[in-house]
C-alpha cells in the first residue's frame, strides 16, 4: 500500500488510508491494514510538492519503457538524448532501472560520480547541454548488486526528482526498467501533477515480446500516460554487402510472421514510431557511450532509422525540431 492508495484486500466500507478515521472506524476492524493505517503518517506526500517545485524548470518529460528485457530501451534512451542535445536543447537523462543501471556505460561516464552543491545533487555531464543521473554513479563496485526492495527503490526515485539540480531543461528522458511495476508506478505518480508528456515504448518484433508490450501499452492507458508510439527495435539484421559496398542488405532475426509491432498497434489504436535495424555499428556506438548520429558508419542505417522515429515524437507533441521546444 503506497502514496494512499486503498488496498485491494481492504473493507467494503474502508475510509481510505489518508482519512482522519484510518485504522480506528467500526469498519477497519479485522482489517489485516488497520495498524499501519492507523499509524500512517495522513495528509498529501509532503515529497511530491517538492518535486512539483524542481520540475517547474522542465518542458517536457518523455517516459522510455519497455515489457521485457533486452530490446533495446536504455541504448534507443541514450540515442534520443544525443539526438536531442545535438539539436541544441537542454537535456537531462534519468536512469530509474535502480538494479540494472546501463546508462552510464552508453553515455561514456563509467567511474564518475555525482557531486552536491547548496542546490542539490548536480547531474554528470556528457557536453555542457547533456546531463545524466543514474544510481550506477553511486555505485562504487560495478559488479556489486544492488539488492533493494520496493519502499526502498521508491525513496531514491523520488530523491532524484525533488533533490536533483536539473535547472533549465528543454526535456526530460526518463529510462525506466522493463515492466509495470514499483519503479514506473512511482515515476509516474511523481510527474503526475507535473505534467507528463507520454511514453514511448520500445519492443522486438516476435510475439514473445510483443505479448508483454501490449501490458506496457494497457499499464499507460490505466495511470492516463499518452502512448507517444512504439519503436520496433532489432527489426532485421542490417550488414554491408562489402567493405567497399556501402548498399546493405537486411536479414530477418526475429520471427515477425505475426505481423510485428505494426500490426500490434494497429489493433490497439496506438501510433507505431517506425522500425530500427540490429545494426551492428549501432551496438558498437552503445559499448562505447558515443552517439550513433556523428558515426559514419552508422549513418548508413540506424542513424536515419532513429532519426525519423524522433522527428515523429516531435511533431507529436508540435516542437519544433531545431531548439525553441
Amino acid at each position: 500500500m503506497e502514496n494512499g492508495e486503498i488496498p485491494e484486500n481492504a473493507p467494503e466500507l474502508c475510509p481510505g488510508p489518508q482519512s482522519e478515521t484510518a485504522g480506528k472506524s467500526d469498519s477497519c476492524e479485522g482489517c489485516p491494514n488497520q495498524e499501519i493505517c492507523a499509524t500512517a503518517p495522513k495528509g498529501p506526500d509532503p515529497d511530491l510538492v517538492a518535486i512539483v517545485e524542481r520540475m517547474a524548470t522542465v518542458k517536457h518529460k518523455i517516459l522510455v519503457l519497455s515489457g521485457k528485457g533486452g530490446v533495446g530501451k536504455s541504448t534507443f534512451s541514450a540515442q534520443l538524448a544525443f539526438a536531442l542535445a545535438a539539436r541544441d536543447f537542454e537535456v537531462g537523462l534519468l536512469d530509474i532501472d535502480i538494479c540494472g543501471p546501463s546508462i552510464p556505460k552508453m553515455l561514456g561516464l563509467e567511474g564518475r560520480e555525482i557531486r552536491r552543491s547548496n542546490c542539490g545533487w548536480i547531474p554528470v555531464y556528457v557536453e555542457s547541454n547533456l546531463g545524466v543521473i543514474s544510481i550506477g554513479f553511486t555505485i562504487p563496485n560495478p559488479d556489486e548488486a544492488v539488492i533493494w526492495r520496493g519502499p526502498r527503490k521508491t525513496g531514491l526515485i523520488k530523491q532524484f526528482l525533488r533533490d536533483v539540480d536539473w535547472g533549465e531543461l528543454d526535456f526530460l528522458v526518463v529510462d525506466a526498467p522493463p515492466g509495470t511495476s514499483d519503479e514506473q508506478i512511482t515515476i509516474v505518480q511523481s510527474l503526475e501533477a507535473t505534467g507528463i508528456d507520454g511514453a514511448v515504448i520500445v519492443t522486438t518484433p516476435q510475439q514473445v515480446s510483443l505479448i508483454d508490450v501490449r501490458k506496457e501499452v494497457s499499464f499507460c492507458k490505466k495511470v492516463g500516460v499518452e502512448v507517444l508510439g512504439v519503436v520496433e527495435n532489432m527489426s532485421g539484421l542490417s550488414q554491408p554487402l562489402s567493405e567497399f559496398k556501402f548498399t546493405r542488405m537486411t536479414e530477418t532475426v526475429f520471427d515477425a510472421s505475426g505481423g510485428g509491432a505494426a500490426k500490434m498497434c494497429n489493433d490497439m489504436g496506438v501510433p507505431f514510431l517506425g522500425k530500427v535495424p540490429l545494426d551492428p555499428q549501432l551496438c558498437k556506438a552503445a559499448e562505447d557511450g558515443r552517439s550513433c548520429f556523428s558515426d559514419d558508419k552508422c549513418r548508413r542505417a540506424s542513424a536515419p532509422a532513429l532519426k525519423m522515429i524522433i522527428e515523429k515524437i516531435l511533431a507529436q507533441k508540435n516542437i519544433s525540431t531545431e531548439n525553441g521546444a
